[in-house]
């Protein structure tokens, strides 16, 4: 009785998530009017809370329900940053959900199934745990995707994203079927174990490179980013600004699990395989992104690029700095992301439809002042001009390369972060400097503007935070968590 109270106690997040979404889905269903405004504010409350319970249960590394589940300081910060990231997410999307469909209820909720999946993918100590968390957190994703359903962008980018999705599981799945065929095993320790004591194959080789092949589609690096440019600009942009953020994080951080995990001593096969991977996303987001008109296929050339800078960190292993520069990075383009499509979202055409094209954002400094402000800086940081957040994230992981030997791939990723200054400059020049070229008018909401608030005085003022705020210290302390 006292095992079973303990696994419930260390996995209160996950049941609570699962009741509220539970919940919710009968309120939502039975309750007619305002169905829809009600359920994205108590999923926002919800997740809201869950962020704070992370951080105050204790971050002890423990094994539950018979070792499918591992709980550390790692999986305990994840969690509380996909859980802040998507309430924001489901926040951003509610002045645009009730415009669009008040009786929509199933969207936020949606939104809080694939957020366990993902709360479940970065804690899964097993393949079997793994692959079911990536199904619970990819199936949601996939109806988000084709929101829009009178939207034949829309329903395109859902199909894309499933056939794809779908791809990259059967990738991930073949991959972990031949890992266990020869470890004997599909628990992480007993993995790891195994392959310590066997010599290196080609079979083993071609399981790993499809394991991989299934979780670098999830955060969309080179060379299975695809999707992402159509499947962010088909999609509604409050359901892009969720795809940009938490999904990106979970991934990269359950990629971090299996390499430094059961993988680990296979470092010499995967690690060419991620530095490939760093280096071609990095170049192909960056010059990509240079020819984009429309505003969300830049962001998604953009993102691919950003998912490149952040596999550097990964590529200091076995160096613990590399994992903290990584989570420091993951947690400014959070920031930085979410400020971004705060501004979008906030800004919209006569027509009542959402801005598209990059130039539709043309001297809107002189009618929207503080929006253009605020979009200017989180280009900025976006660019890694200092002093703002966007710059220490670069810092921390050229830091952590260099530190680690990697002088030819920190060169390489300074001299693109050069090249990919220029697009995102670009914008603010159209904001400034351009005559307008279509009417715009700005939405009045509170919660985007408490958002593009938030995030702006983080991004801005990130220097004083991170001296006052404990983000090194609780960076730190996960990254020891992984290592051990």
């Amino acid at each position: 009785m006292n095992l079973i109270f303990e696994n419930i106690i260390f996995l209160s997040s996950e049941i609570i998530l699962t009741l509220t979404a539970l919940i919710l889905l009968m309120l939502g269903a039975f309750k007619k009017k305002n169905s829809a405004k009600i359920v994205i504010y108590f999923s926002f409350i919800i997740l809201i809370f869950l962020s704070f319970l992370e951080m105050l249960i204790p971050w002890n590394s423990v094994d539950i329900f018979n070792g499918s589940i591992v709980q550390n300081g790692f999986t305990r910060l994840v969690k509380t940053m996909i859980y802040f990231s998507s309430s924001f997410a489901i926040i951003l999307s509610a002045r645009w959900l009730i415009k669009y469909d008040d009786k929509a209820f199933e969207y936020p909720i949606l939104i809080l199934f694939s957020v366990l999946g993902m709360s479940l993918m970065v804690s899964a100590n097993d393949l079997i745990t793994l692959y079911l968390a990536i199904e619970l957190q990819s199936l949601p994703l996939y109806v988000l995707a084709s929101f829009k359903r009178d939207n034949v962008e829309s329903s395109e980018a859902g199909v894309k994203y499933f056939v794809l999705g779908a791809l990259s599981s059967s990738l991930f799945l073949f991959g972990s079927s031949l890992v266990y065929g020869f470890s004997g095993s599909i628990e992480f320790e007993e993995i790891y174990n195994a392959l310590q004591a066997l010599e290196t194959n080609t079979s083993l080789i071609i399981g790993l490179v499809f394991i991989l092949s299934g979780l670098i589609f999830k955060i969309s690096a080179v060379p299975f980013h695809m999707w992402t440019p159509d499947v962010y600009q088909g999609s509604a942009t409050p359901v892009t600004a969720f795809f940009a953020t938490a999904p990106k994080l979970t991934a990269l951080c359950m990629l971090i699990n299996i390499l430094y995990g059961p993988l680990s001593g296979m470092q010499e096969s995967w690690y060419q395989i991620i530095f490939f991977v760093s280096m071609a996303s990095i170049a192909l987001g960056t010059f990509s992104a240079i020819r984009q008109t429309n505003i969300k296929r830049l962001l998604a050339y953009s993102s691919i690029a950003h998912m490149g800078f952040a596999l550097i960190g990964l590529l200091s292993f076995p160096n613990i700095d590399g994992i903290q520069s990584l989570l420091i990075y993951m947690l400014i383009y959070l920031a930085t992301t979410l400020g971004v499509f705060s501004c979008i979202i906030s800004l919209e055409l006569n027509e009542g439809d959402t801005i598209n094209e990059i130039n539709d954002l043309s001297g809107i400094s002189k009618k929207h002042p503080f929006t253009a402000f605020t979009m200017a800086m989180f280009m900025f940081s976006y660019a890694g001009i200092p002093p703002l957040g966007g710059f220490f994230a670069k810092y921390f992981i050229f830091r952590s390369a260099i530190e680690s030997g990697l002088i030819f791939l920190s060169i390489f990723g300074l001299l693109l972060s050069v090249v990919g200054a220029f697009y995102y400059i670009r914008i603010i020049k159209l904001m400034y400097f351009d005559e307008p070229k279509t009417i715009i008018t700005k939405s009045s909401s509170k919660s985007l503007s408490i958002t593009n608030l938030a995030c702006f005085i983080f991004i801005v003022f990130f220097i004083f935070i991170i001296t006052i705020a404990p983000i090194t210290k609780l960076t730190e302390t996960a990254a020891i968590a992984l290592g051990n």
